[in-house]
């Protein structure tokens, strides 16, 4: 259930209910807000007079369900908008991981050159073997923050534990939580606690319920700045690195308020599909595209078969907008 008190009800009441029913309380816009588990079906008589409105759910997505707010929510950026009454489609590129100053800087000028708003690198790597490149940290931050002063980006880079999210909210526009930290508790509720953009991507072995319930630990921080990404699942099939989710995409479109954005690079793990999936995602009209792209994908020190090189990159990009024309979307 989330409830609206009105701004008349006492803290006192208010902390009380919370501590009673397990609620999350948080301010929104100056409304005091608590939410409980959607097990709770009656509104208890004891605080009806200082309640506004209220919700009953039918499930734990709830600040993120269409039956809590209709219509998608809006993030803004400094140079583009997602969601709400936008249309916008947003391609999100740049390589796997930064790797140097050249590389980030070679990628830069191409995105920059076909009218890309937003660049993705990562700093902090969980990568899957101890003994893989596991990113520059710090360093690469504060060499994308460079990149944003000087080609005008939204960066987005992600986090990887709880020992450096607060490195990331300070350097980056947009907070990435990764496949592998989507339940990491402590990452979500530090993004809740910001109001910066958080794209938070799917488990591979996450139910939708799951993913969307993720997201509902940041939201009920208080950040309705929440973005969700579909990268792909684990199924029994092999000839590809996961299974893209096209239906969960659907799935989440129809159901919850929440942008969507849709992960090719992960999903395939090889760069020969990419476009086609891509393009798959934009007719689906998502809110937004994250694709690799990288100056020589063989020497890339991560995920080297799933990046596009700058030419493949181009190709890919003009491909959409036809796409997005066709379904009313615009390619920002």
């Amino acid at each position: 259930m989330i409830i609206h008190f009105k701004s008349s009800a006492t803290p006192e009441l208010i902390h009380d209910f919370s501590l009673k029913h397990q609620g999350i309380f948080f301010q929104e816009n100056d409304r005091p807000i608590v939410v409980t588990s959607s097990k709770l079906k009656v509104l208890p008589s004891d605080i009806e007079n200082s309640v506004d409105e209220y919700f009953v759910m039918d499930s734990d997505i709830q600040l993120a369900s269409k039956n809590y707010q209709n219509g998608k929510r809006s993030i803004d950026l400094k140079n583009a908008t997602i969601g709400g009454k936008s249309n916008n489609t947003m391609v999100i590129g740049g390589p796997c991981s930064i790797e140097s100053w050249d590389q980030i800087n070679i990628v830069a000028d191409k995105l920059k050159v076909l009218g890309l708003k937003t660049l993705r690198a990562g700093c902090f790597k969980p990568r899957t073997s101890p003994y893989t490149f596991q990113g520059l940290g710090e360093e690469g931050l504060k060499m994308l923050v460079k990149i944003r002063e000087s080609h005008g980006f939204n960066i987005i880079t992600e986090v990887k534990d709880s020992t450096h999210v607060d490195l990331v909210i300070e350097y980056a526009d947009i907070i990435q939580i990764g496949a592998k930290a989507m339940y990491d508790q402590s990452i979500l509720r530090k993004c809740g606690a910001t109001n910066k953009p958080v794209l938070l991507k799917r488990g591979f072995g996450s139910t939708l319920q799951e993913f969307v319930q993720a997201a509902e630990f940041i939201l009920s921080g208080g950040n309705e700045n929440v973005i969700l990404c579909e990268r792909g699942i684990r199924t029994f099939e092999s000839q590809t690195r996961f299974t893209l989710d096209l239906c969960g995409v659907v799935f989440l479109k129809e159901h919850t308020n929440l942008p969507v954005v849709v992960d090719p690079s992960h999903a395939l793990g090889y760069r020969y599909g990419i476009g086609d999936l891509a393009r798959a995602s934009v007719a689906l009209g998502v809110d937004g595209l994250l694709i690799e792209t990288h100056p020589n994908p063989e020497t890339a020190k991560s995920d080297a078969a799933q990046q596009l090189n700058l030419q493949e990159f181009e190709s890919m990009f003009n491909s959409l907008a036809a796409v997005a024309t066709a379904v009313g979307k615009n390619i920002v």
